[in-house]
């Protein structure tokens, strides 16, 4: 099976504490929908302040909606040309986890 993992990169006139913030609004919109325990098993994802790179599983049904939810956030509050989202191997997850 092929995985979904997805790169946001940001702009650099982005505030990254405020898309460390949709990040974790996300999550917490991903617990109503899930649970909190299914999420803490299925959301997948790593942030990188660093690098300017945040990326998510989708693999799971949990990870698909805290992608879409992500997602819809950040085009949301800071538009679309705020950042760059594209698929990627699942390597880049344990790479950004580990920056």
């Amino acid at each position: 099976m092929r995985g979904e993992v997805y790169k946001y990169t940001f702009e650099s006139s982005v505030d990254l504490d405020e898309i460390e913030q949709s990040l974790c609004l996300a999550i917490v919109s991903v617990e109503s929908l899930h649970g909190e325990t299914q999420t803490r098993l299925d959301a997948g994802h790593a942030f990188s302040a660093d690098r300017r790179i945040c990326v998510i599983d989708a693999c799971t049904d949990v990870g698909r909606s805290l992608n879409r939810l992500f997602l819809g956030y950040v085009r949301h509050e800071f538009g679309e040309d705020a950042f760059k989202v594209s698929r990627v191997d699942s390597t880049a997850l344990r790479l950004a986890a580990s920056a």
